[in-house]
């Protein structure tokens, strides 16, 4: 990601988009407000979404924001990421999560103007999930299809990233950015193995080494997104 796209044309562009676009979709009387909304849902993102937690800060009321995220959803600018419902555990999150179609406007809004901004910062797990999960998407996209794509969480926290339901296969996804391989990054498929009785699933990180594993799970690059 070139810091000079992020300085350069990503401020004329949320500000055109605001200007023109939103008005074209809903008459929005104060822009500032709905700026300000902007950043702090790009704050949220790979998080559940909470209306009421984001109507306070943003200063408006809950219906306000419900409004103003099916505007984000009309002009393209986020996706919110469906849970899984058909489970094997009743004590499930029934919350959707938020997330953006481009992980570069995600990083201007986050104030990000470098690579190197990004190894540090306290959202790189979420820009990488974003970025993961939206080549995801695009792979259906370009097949013609629709997404089939959700997160499963329980309300003790057990969580999957992704799942990918393709009718009679159902296959886990977890998403790392780290750049080494670690025993942690498998414990969420160990539990879902030992809920489900479905052994493997697809790991990607943000290293290069690929592995298929006695367990059933690929560990896969972020580069080989594509082949997926």
């Amino acid at each position: 990601m070139k810091s000079n796209v992020l300085l350069n044309w990503f401020p004329p562009y949320v500000r055109t988009y605001i200007e023109r676009d939103v008005r074209q979709i809903k008459n929005i009387e104060n822009l500032l407000l709905f700026e300000k909304f902007l950043a702090l849902a790009a704050g949220r993102v790979g998080q559940l979404l909470n209306y009421s937690n984001l109507a306070n800060e943003v200063g408006v009321d809950h219906k306000t924001i419900q409004s103003w995220l099916g505007v984000l959803q009309a002009s393209y600018i986020i996706h919110l990421l469906p849970p899984y419902f058909n489970s094997f555990n009743k004590r499930l999150i029934k919350t959707p999560k938020l997330y953006f179609y481009d992980t570069g406007l995600l990083c201007y809004l986050l104030r990000i103007s470098s690579e190197a901004d990004i190894i540090q910062h306290p959202y790189r797990g979420a820009i990488f999930e974003n970025f993961i999960i939206n080549e995801l998407l695009k792979n259906r996209f370009n097949q013609g299809k629709q997404s089939n794509l959700y997160f499963w969480r329980d309300q003790s926290q057990n969580e999957i990233d992704v799942i990918k339901d393709e009718g009679r296969t159902i296959t886990p996804i977890e998403i790392k950015s780290g750049q080494t391989i670690r025993t942690d990054f498998f414990k969420n498929f160990r539990f879902w193995e030992k809920l489900t009785g479905q052994k493997g699933g697809i790991l990607f990180y943000g290293g290069e080494e690929e592995q298929n594993r006695s367990s059933g799970i690929e560990v896969k690059s972020w580069r080989s997104l594509y082949r997926v």
